[in-house]
C-alpha cells in the first residue's frame, strides 16, 4: 500500500501544455487509493477538459470563485479546499503561476487556494528552457522552496516549441513517486524494522476442538498500520484472525498455537528494532493432543493442561538494543500486575487494559489503556477506538526511542 492511500490530493492545474498529462496524474493518485480533487486556472481548460478531470476523479472541478447552477450562484471556498488537502500539488506550474505563488499575487482559485493551504505543497514547473533557465525563474523557484514547498524537478526533453532541453515537466509516475519518497524521508520510523505480534492462539484438543480465547487481533494489526504508515516495515506475526491488512510495508505472518508464535517471534527478532507484543497468547495447552476426534459420552472429560512457552520473558532475557513493549491484560490489581510483569518480564514498556473498563478488551473497536514505562512512569488515556489507541502507543514508543 503508498503512503499516499486513505490521502487526500488537491491538485492545482496551470496553463501549460503538459495540462495533458494531469489526466495521468489523477488516474495515478486514484490507483494509489488517495482521494483526489481537481481546481484549474481558468486558461488551463484550453488545454484540458473540465470534464475529463471530473471523471477521473469522481468529484466536480473548479475553476471560478463562482459556480453557476440552475440560475444559483455556488462559491467555490479556497480556504475550505485548501483546509481539506493532505497535500497540493501544482502540476504543470507554468513560469506565469510560480512568479505569482512567488510574490503572493492572488487572481484565480489555485492562487487563492495555494495561498490558504496549511498542507505541504509540491509543484512540477513546466515551461520552455530559455524561460526555465530566466534569471527570473530561478529566483522564484528559489524562493517558493525557501517557503517550504517542494519543487518536483523538470527534465530534460523535447518540449512543444519543437527545441531539445530543460523545462519539460516531469512525467507523472516521476511525480508521484517524487512526492512518495519525500513523504517516506520525513516518516519518524523510516528505516526502522518492527515486529509485532496479534491475536489469539488455538492449542488443539483433538483434530476438531481447540483452547482458545476471544481476542479479534483488531489492536495489533492497528498498530501494525500505524507503524508501516510512518515508515516502518513490519513483520506481524499473527495468530488465527478475520482481520485485513494490506499494505506494502507489512509482512503477514499466520501461526496457530503458541508454540508457532514463539518459533516466529525468535526468527525475526534478532533482526527488529522494536518488538510489540500484543497477541493474547494461551497460557496453557492440552498436555496429549488426541490424534483423533473425542467422542461424547455421559462421562465427564478431564484434560490435562501444561504451560506454554512465555514468548514475552524469552524475549526479555535475549533482548539487546531492541526496544520491547508488552500487554496486560487484566481484571484485579491492575496497576500492580502490570508493573510486576514490566519488570519480571526485563520490558521498556507496557500497554495495560482492563476488563473492568467498558469499552476496553477483546471483541470491540475501542480500548483504553494506560501505558507504563521502565522508570514506572504512567500515562492514562480516555477510551478511544483501536485506531486512535494504536498512534497514542506508537508515539509513546517513538518518544521513548527519542528521549
Amino acid at each position: 500500500m503508498s503512503v499516499l492511500s486513505g490521502k487526500k490530493i488537491l491538485l492545482g492545474i496551470t496553463a501549460g501544455i503538459a495540462a495533458y498529462k494531469s489526466a495521468n496524474l489523477v488516474r495515478l493518485f486514484i490507483k494509489l487509493g488517495a482521494e483526489v480533487k481537481v481546481i484549474m486556472t481558468p486558461a488551463s481548460k484550453d488545454f484540458i477538459t473540465p470534464l475529463t478531470l471530473s471523471t477521473l476523479s469522481k468529484n466536480p472541478v473548479h475553476s471560478e470563485f463562482y459556480d453557476t447552477e440552475n440560475d444559483n450562484e455556488l462559491w467555490n471556498n479556497h480556504v475550505d479546499l485548501g483546509l481539506w488537502a493532505d497535500y497540493l500539488v501544482i502540476a504543470p506550474a507554468t513560469a506565469n503561476t510560480l512568479s505569482k505563488m512567488a510574490h503572493g499575487t492572488c487572481d484565480n482559485l489555485v492562487l487563492a487556494t495555494y495561498l490558504s493551504a496549511k498542507c505541504p505543497v509540491y509543484f512540477a514547473p513546466a515551461m520552455d528552457l530559455d524561460m526555465y533557465k530566466h534569471s527570473s525563474t530561478k529566483e522564484n523557484l528559489q524562493k517558493l522552496q525557501s517557503f517550504g514547498d517542494r519543487m518536483i524537478p523538470a527534465t530534460s526533453g523535447e518540449l512543444a516549441s519543437g527545441l531539445v532541453g530543460e523545462g519539460r515537466m516531469a512525467e507523472p509516475e516521476d511525480i508521484v513517486a517524487f512526492i512518495e519518497n519525500d513523504i517516506l524521508s520525513t516518516l519518524s520510523l523510516r528505516g526502522k524494522k518492527v515486529l509485532i505480534t496479534a491475536g489469539p492462539t488455538y492449542e488443539a484438543i483433538d483434530p476438531v476442538r481447540f483452547i482458545g480465547n476471544h481476542s479479534s487481533g483488531k489492536m495489533g494489526f492497528e498498530i501494525a498500520k500505524e507503524a508501516a504508515n510512518l515508515g516502518a516495515e513490519v513483520f506481524l506475526i499473527s495468530g488465527p484472525s478475520n482481520e485485513k491488512i494490506n499494505h506494502s510495508l507489512v509482512h503477514r505472518i499466520d501461526v496457530i498455537s503458541a508454540e508457532d508464535m514463539y518459533q516466529a517471534a525468535h526468527k525475526y527478532f534478532d533482526t527488529v528494532d522494536i518488538a510489540i507484543l500484543s497477541a493474547a497468547v494461551a497460557d496453557y495447552k492440552p498436555k496429549n493432543v488426541a490424534t483423533q476426534k473425542i467422542k461424547k459420552t455421559d462421562a465427564s472429560l478431564t484434560i490435562e493442561l501444561a504451560p506454554t512457552k512465555d514468548i514475552l520473558a524469552s524475549l526479555g532475557k535475549i533482548k539487546n538494543q531492541q526496544f520491547l513493549v508488552g500487554f496486560a491484560l487484566e481484571t484485579e490489581n491492575e496497576f500492580e500486575n502490570a508493573k510486576a510483569k514490566l519488570q519480571r518480564k526485563n520490558l521498556d514498556m507496557i500497554v495495560l487494559n482492563s476488563l473492568q473498563d467498558k469499552g476496553a478488551g477483546f471483541a470491540t473497536n475501542t480500548n483504553k489503556i494506560t501505558i507504563i514505562d521502565k522508570n514506572l512512569n504512567s500515562t492514562d488515556f480516555d477510551l478511544k477506538s483501536k485506531t486512535a489507541v494504536a498512534k497514542d502507543i506508537i508515539t509513546k514508543i517513538i518518544q521513548k526511542l527519542d528521549a
